[in-house]
């Protein structure tokens, strides 16, 4: 019986397997093969691929891939996005039938990539189940709403003078070294506990800096909520210029999930150079300083899918704080202007407050924020209006007073009071300010509680009064961080506050400035003035 039911089983498999050979018809499909033609820095002309498309991806030997940039009627123009040094022209080239995608969702936080995907962090690859094209087109004008919550940087001079709202585009531009990528560093410790995520990409930078920002970013407990994209200043031009665009897909998935998401682009004169040099190679017509003339596009295209989403799309926000290097401070060159023209308000770094030590060296005459003053809380509007005037006006009076003019009693309180402003507004790297804090040492600027501090003294008083915000009753603090008004009460309390904990300073300043001490100052300007 055994016999006969296994020759059973093996005849009906025989069977089975005849049956679907025979059914079985082999499946041809076209494969697209070209050949290079030549390679050049960062690019190839490759032939043979007449179904290609703008933006293809196509495969290389040794897995490069390279970007269709020139669809010309006898040869294709690519970009490459990777290590090149072993392609020869005759080599076999590839279609793929995809345009560049990256990998996206909450398995990218605290992680380093490059534009392809690739970690640079030594923790394994990159789990994801998601992927998005790098170019996508920007959310419908009828899908956003407006800007309406404020996106706090904890830096006292920017919330307080040039606030940034989620949603907006913000530009941070200066000369080397005057601190942008501090700001943006700050901006990112600083959305610790508040529910915003965090992509930081990093464009051409050297390794050293890129290293350094981010063992900032770990040593402060901020790579749980950031994402870094990562490009060095050795890397091919296509990585470079690819690299805002894959930053932007990963944050616009946070977004659609209905997620408030702060993107910084460090920066794009990297960016605007790598296409520059791209376009060269590629023999497209050179425009203004060499640049081509779509320069001003990629960046608008880029920038443009910063919003903040409505309702019904699930009301996330992308806030983008692009960072632009000036050369010589000539804010009116090709590139920062056209950046100016995309973004909704700029924040400029002034070397000369640099130089004095005056950090972060934001100039408040030359920084604007369109859109962020209708997102401000409350009672910030309540003080900014009175510190941007008072600012201005010591600034107007400083440089007049330098030529020796006799000044009056009024115009050296104006200058004094400004003295204090500008040291209230300084801050060391790394060290945001809570709401409260800013709140209270604000408010205690605008009631002139600071003018009787010495300047010497300045840091001190104002670190005490940062500690006894702490006192601010728990309700009061609640209304600061939201968009009711402050009232009469409320304004009291935190000027008790600050008039409780300045006094010991001020009292020292009014025994150092006695009546003879302050004959002796006014001699002393006087006999200055006449020499």
């Amino acid at each position: 019986m055994e016999p006969q039911s296994l020759k059973t089983i093996l005849d009906s498999t025989f069977a089975e397997i005849s049956q679907v050979r025979e059914a079985f018809t082999p499946q041809l499909a076209p494969h697209e093969v070209g050949t290079i033609t030549s390679v050049a820095t960062g690019i190839a002309k490759v032939s043979g691929l007449p179904g290609v498309g703008f933006d293809e991806l196509v495969k290389f030997p040794g897995d490069v891939l390279g970007i269709a940039f020139n669809l010309d009627p006898d040869q294709i123009g690519v970009v490459l996005l990777g290590e090149y040094w072993h392609l020869h022209a005759g080599d076999e080239v590839q279609r793929t039938g995809r345009v560049m995608d990256v990998a996206v969702g909450d398995g990218l936080l605290g992680r380093v990539i490059d534009p392809l995907g690739r970690p640079l962090d030594g923790n394994g690859s990159v789990a994801s189940s998601k992927r998005l094209p790098v170019e996508r087109p920007a959310v419908p004008i009828m899908d956003r709403a407006p800007v309406t919550v404020p996106l706090q940087t904890g830096i006292k001079v920017i919330d307080a003078l040039i606030p940034v709202g989620r949603g907006q585009r913000e530009l941070i531009l200066g000369d080397r070294q005057t601190g942008k990528t501090a700001i943006a560093i700050d901006t990112i410790l600083n959305q610790r506990g508040k529910d915003v995520l965090c992509v930081y990409c990093a464009i051409g930078q050297r390794a050293s800096a890129v290293a350094k920002a981010v063992a900032t970013l770990r040593e402060k407990g901020a790579m749980d909520y950031t994402v870094l994209v990562v490009t060095e200043g050795n890397d091919p031009p296509g990585l470079a210029y690819i690299a805002p665009y894959v930053a932007t897909s990963i944050a616009e998935a946070f977004m659609e999930a209905g997620r408030d998401v702060l993107i910084v682009y460090d920066d794009l004169t990297h960016h605007a150079r790598a296409y520059r040099e791209l376009s060269l190679l590629l023999r497209r017509p050179p425009g203004r300083e060499a640049f081509p003339g779509d320069i001003f596009y990629i960046h608008s295209r880029l920038l443009e899918r910063a919003t903040h989403l409505c309702q019904e799309r699930g009301g996330g926000s992308l806030t983008a704080l692009p960072i632009i290097e000036t050369e010589a401070q000539n804010i009116s060159a090709y590139i920062p202007t056209n950046l100016i023209s995309i973004t909704d308000g700029q924040i400029y770094l002034s070397p000369s407050l640099f130089e004095l030590g005056v950090l972060p060296a934001v100039d408040v005459g030359k920084s604007v924020s369109r859109v962020g003053g209708k997102a401000q809380r409350t009672a910030y509007r309540a003080v900014a209006g009175d510190l941007k005037l008072g600012y201005a006006q010591f600034e107007e009076l400083e440089t007049f007073s330098r030529f020796g003019a006799r000044l009056d009693e009024d115009t050296r309180k104006i200058i004094e009071h400004g003295r204090r402003i500008r040291a209230c507004l300084k801050q060391p790297e790394f060290s945001p300010v809570a709401v409260p804090a800013q709140i209270a040492v604000l408010l205690a600027l605008t009631a002139e509680l600071f003018d009787q501090v010495p300047l010497d003294r300045m840091t001190d008083a104002e670190e005490a009064l940062r500690k006894a915000a702490a006192d601010i009753p728990p309700e009061v603090c609640e209304r600061l961080d939201t968009a009711k008004k402050l009232s009469d009460e409320d304004h009291e309390i935190i000027i008790q506050i600050a008039r409780q904990s300045l006094a010991d300073f001020q009292s020292k300043a009014k025994s150092e400035s006695g009546p003879e001490k302050q004959t002796d100052s006014n001699s002393k300007l006087e006999s200055e003035e006449e020499s």
